[in-house]
């Protein structure tokens, strides 16, 4: 059952990457978010797949999914859902927002203002919403995928680092590469980027991939290596701040699933070193005096200074 789990989600993989070309490192850090329970950040420019990546990933795992286009005029309430009196019933009537689905698109999260952000991000951490008293919980499995526009433009409010840190995850998707964007040109846009790709798993056998995924070995030399990583931000002048606890635990959860994703039941170092930047890179910040280190840059460092092995 574990093998043909493993083989299922590879699946969806390659059909994925049919959809969008040229990005399977993207798509399958995408779905190791998924696996691991957690919820991903996109930050890219406009027209880059952000959108059919959402659609497709709630396609293939057969998720109920929806859409909030974010605004600076937008309310909590547009999110969470709404309490109208019903005359004929002689009380209120709750109306779910678009957050009550499996996987909900949260598009230019950072169009909108710092309210709104946290509404959104305390039912993701909470999983649950409260209207009037009464307490919703939201579908199982749920999975938020935001995306935001780079800070340079115009219009946007920036999440703060400690609503960063609810995302597991954070990746970027880039320019295609010049073969895959012939591919693109040459295949046209005769199909609509919603059209539904033909479902390989259901909520049900996705829920065991995720208990599989944390079933997975990881040893003490692995934990200590784990341990190191993040020691070494909190204590390297480079970085103004270092990853919290509940990085690590992220860190060890998703090297988790993507040695499961890559048909492993245990953890090895280049599991942690594939997925080390889109869980660590939204967490740390160059101290001031380095200026011109990137996130990139700063997990270089961070590689290249931490032996995979304890000195001594």
């Amino acid at each position: 059952m574990a093998d043909s789990l493993v083989k299922q989600v590879q699946l969806a993989c390659d059909k994925l990457d049919q959809v969008i070309l040229g990005k399977s490192q993207q798509i399958r850090l995408a779905v190791t978010c998924l696996l691991s329970s957690g919820h991903l950040l996109i930050e890219d420019l406009p027209g880059m797949g952000k959108t059919t990546l959402a659609h497709g990933l709630a396609s293939i795992f057969g998720l109920d999914d929806s859409r909030i286009q974010f605004t600076s005029d937008m309310l909590p309430a547009d999110i969470l859902g709404v309490s109208v009196f019903d005359a004929a019933n002689g009380g209120f009537v709750f109306h779910p927002g678009p957050i009550f689905s499996q996987l909900l698109l949260a598009d230019e999260i950072n169009r909108t203002t710092p309210k709104t952000q946290s509404a959104l991000l305390e039912a993701m951490e909470e999983g649950q919403v409260t209207q009037d008293g009464e307490t919703r919980y939201l579908p199982q499995p749920f999975f938020v995928i935001a995306t935001q526009n780079p800070l340079t433009q115009f219009g946007t409010f920036p999440l703060p680092e400690s609503q960063l840190d609810r995302f597991l995850m954070r990746i970027n998707l880039g320019y295609p590469s010049a073969e895959a964007e012939r591919a693109l040109l040459m295949r046209g846009d005769h199909s609509s980027r919603r059209d539904r790709i033909a479902a390989v798993m259901n909520p049900e056998t996705l829920a065991e991939a995720q208990k599989a995924c944390r079933s997975v070995h990881a040893s003490a030399d692995l934990v200590h290596y784990i341990q190191r990583l993040v020691q070494y931000t909190r204590d390297a002048d480079s970085f103004s701040y270092g990853v919290s606890p509940r990085g690590a635990l992220a860190l060890l959860r998703c090297a988790k699933s993507w040695a499961w994703l890559n048909d492993r039941q245990h953890v090895v170092p280049e599991d942690v070193q594939h997925v080390l930047e889109a869980v660590v890179g939204h967490r740390v910040r160059a101290a001031e005096d380095m200026a011109g280190h990137t996130a990139t840059r700063l997990v270089h460092e961070l590689l290249s200074s931490v032996d995979v092995m304890a000195n001594g």
